[in-house]
C-alpha cells in the first residue's frame, strides 16, 4: 500500500471509530505497517489541517473530529490534478484562504509523481487574457457575513471622497472592470447597491440576521437596467 492509499485508509479507520480513539498500535496492526509509520502519517495529516487529536506513543490514542470534516473523496489521479490546478487559479477570489488550505490538504495526499504533473499543468494552463480589474482580495468579515447571513457595518467612501457609515445586508459578490463589488441592501438608501470593495473600510459583522431578499447575480440582458453603484 502506497503512502496516499495508506493515509486515506487511516482517515477512514479513524472516521469509523469516532468519537472513540484508536491506539497507534491498533492502527499499525490494522494497516500492516510500523507504529512509526502511523505516527508519521498522522503528523502529516495534522499538519495539513485534518482535525485529528491524540497522544503519540505506543499507548497513545487518536480520534478524528467528524463534525469538522467531510468524508474523503475517492478521486482519480486526473480528478485530483484538475482540482489542484483549479484551486491554484483562485488568487484574489472570495474564500482564497480556504482554497489555499484545501490545496495544501489535497497535495499532501497526492503521490509525488502526480503532484509533479499538476505543477507542470499549472505552468501550462493560463487564461487567454487576464481577468478584468485588479485581483484584490475579499476581506474576511465580508466573507463571513455572507456565510453566516449577518448584517455588515461599514464605512464607505463614495466617488466624491465622502465617507458614510452604513448598515448593509450582504447579498452576493460580483466582479467587474474595477474589481470586486459587494452586492447588498443598503439600509441608508433603502435599496440594493453595489459597493466597490476598495472603498469599503472598517467592515464589522453585526449580530442581526439579514432579511431574505431575492437577487439575480446573472449578468443583465443588453438594455436592461444595471445595478447602481453606491454613491
Amino acid at each position: 500500500m502506497n503512502r496516499t492509499d495508506r493515509q486515506f485508509a487511516l482517515v477512514e479507520e479513524l472516521r469509523a471509530a469516532a468519537p472513540e480513539p484508536r491506539a497507534a498500535r491498533w492502527l499499525a496492526d490494522r494497516l500492516n505497517v510500523s507504529i512509526r509509520t502511523i505516527e508519521r502519517d498522522l503528523a502529516a495529516l495534522q499538519e495539513s489541517g485534518l482535525p485529528v487529536y491524540g497522544d503519540r506513543g505506543r499507548r497513545g490514542g487518536y480520534v478524528l473530529d467528524k463534525d469538522r470534516t467531510l468524508p474523503m473523496l475517492n478521486m482519480t489521479t486526473e480528478e485530483a490534478m484538475a482540482v489542484s490546478v483549479a484551486l491554484r487559479e483562485l488568487r484574489g477570489a472570495p474564500f482564497e484562504a480556504a482554497a489555499r488550505s484545501a490545496l495544501a490538504k489535497l497535495t499532501s495526499m497526492m503521490p509525488e509523481q502526480d503532484l509533479a504533473r499538476a505543477e507542470q499543468l499549472v505552468d501550462r494552463v493560463r487564461p487567454v487574457s487576464a481577468p478584468p480589474g485588479p485581483r484584490s482580495t475579499v476581506p474576511r468579515p465580508i466573507q463571513r457575513a455572507l456565510e453566516t447571513g449577518r448584517v455588515l457595518h461599514i464605512d464607505y467612501r463614495d466617488r466624491n471622497d465622502q465617507t458614510t457609515h452604513r448598515t448593509v445586508e450582504p447579498m452576493g459578490l460580483l466582479h467587474g472592470p474595477r474589481g470586486w463589488y459587494l452586492l447588498a441592501w443598503c439600509r441608508l438608501r433603502d435599496a440594493p447597491r453595489g459597493f466597490l470593495l476598495d472603498r469599503v473600510h472598517n467592515a464589522e459583522i453585526g449580530e442581526e440576521s439579514v432579511v431574505d431578499r431575492s437577487v439575480d447575480l446573472n449578468p443583465p440582458e443588453p438594455g436592461a437596467p444595471t445595478l447602481r453603484v453606491a454613491g
